[in-house]
């Protein structure tokens, strides 16, 4: 390749880019989609419960986001979340973490096979809706878990868990000690 060779390309590379700057300044930002702009918005603990305790946590199901605190008031951490698809799957109010698994399996609650037959048991790995981490909550067959399907996450598409990426409920399982208490609001 001779300079005259470089010179031309990198003269038709400069062109092309000042081309296209005009259309680059004109453009307008897109329309920000209003539906989870407080997801994270920063929340206080204190409006939630009366002490940390070993930590906490505060799942909004209208804003789609998980609020972590540590016992310390030290960590505070916010995850994007799925939510449940219906009000009346939505279950509202106070529980705890009462143990954690890494590599969960799954089974369909009974009304989850009701609406859908062909659900069954899926031990863990790729596909299980579990995803990689899940922590177990004292109300029975809600859990706070991961998903491998990302698309699911800033929506509401469970069937009364919470949902998170999975590299987020592995960071958050590895923080969260069993008897954190948990509000979902």
């Amino acid at each position: 390749m001779t300079d005259r060779t470089f010179s031309r390309r990198a003269a038709l590379v400069t062109l092309g880019a000042g081309l296209g700057a005009p259309a680059l300044l004109r453009a307008e930002p897109a329309p920000m989609a209003r539906r989870n702009i407080s997801s994270f918005a920063r929340q206080d603990w204190r409006d939630h419960f009366d002490r940390l305790g070993k930590a906490v946590i505060v799942a909004d199901t209208s804003s789609r986001a998980l609020h972590f605190w540590s016992g310390d008031g030290t960590d505070y951490r916010i995850y994007p979340t799925s939510v449940p698809i219906s009000e009346n799957l939505t279950k509202r109010g106070y529980t705890e973490v009462l143990r954690k698994k890494v590599g969960p399996d799954w089974t369909p609650t009974p009304s989850m096979v009701e609406r859908n037959p062909d659900l069954h048991y899926m031990p863990p790995g790729p596909g299980n809706p579990l995803g990689t981490h899940a922590m177990y909550l004292s109300w029975p067959a809600y859990l706070i878990h991961g998903t491998h399907d990302t698309r699911k996450i800033g929506r509401p598409s469970s069937d009364g868990c919470i949902g998170l990426y999975n590299d987020m409920i592995a960071e958050l399982y590895d923080i969260t000690p069993i008897g954190t208490r948990v509000r979902i609001i």
